[in-house]
């Protein structure tokens, strides 16, 4: 019984993130998707910093919202895969808060490769994703987080794992 409740937390948690993650990214859809793109939906990104357990749920939205991208197939398996990509950064390599958003910036950058098949300047594209990824997720994410951090009571029940 204690087993099914963790699990079912899991899903809820998953199909929860996943949802805020796609409805984040296409109220804004024209900033969401291009050379120049601010995804606030990406600040998101640091709920894996502090559950790891988040993850499947940020890549699941990722996956969705590019479904809904002018880029087509490319979008969704170029984007998604820098998206989870930093996600593994996230969750098997950051030490600190600012550090797990620099994963989201650098793994991003990428997606200048796949607007630069659809006629955009490489060097150019890459940069502008990878500001538009640190004023979303480095800058706005970064200080909503450490606030967040700093409430232990409220950083406790984001963790998927507890029960109750």
């Amino acid at each position: 019984m204690e087993k099914n409740r963790v699990n079912t937390k899991f899903l809820v948690s998953t199909a929860l993130i996943a949802a805020v993650y796609v409805v984040m990214t296409l109220a804004i859809a024209p900033l969401s998707f291009g050379m120049v793109q601010v995804r606030f939906s990406e600040m998101l990104m640091l709920m894996a910093f502090i559950d790891k357990k988040y993850a499947p749920g940020l890549a699941l939205g990722c996956f969705i919202a590019n479904c809904f991208s002018p880029f087509g197939m490319m979008d969704i398996v170029f984007g998604t895969t820098c998206t989870v990509a930093a996600l593994w950064g996230i969750t098997h390599y950051s030490k600190t808060l600012f550090g797990a958003s620099l994963w989201a910036v650098f793994c991003n950058a990428f997606i200048g490769i796949e607007l630069y098949l659809f006629g955009s300047p490489l060097l150019l594209s890459m940069a502008m994703v990878a500001v538009g990824e640190f004023l979303s997720v480095s800058c706005a994410g970064y200080v909503l987080f450490r606030q967040l951090m700093k409430n232990p009571m409220l950083l406790e029940k984001l963790k998927i794992a507890q029960i109750g």
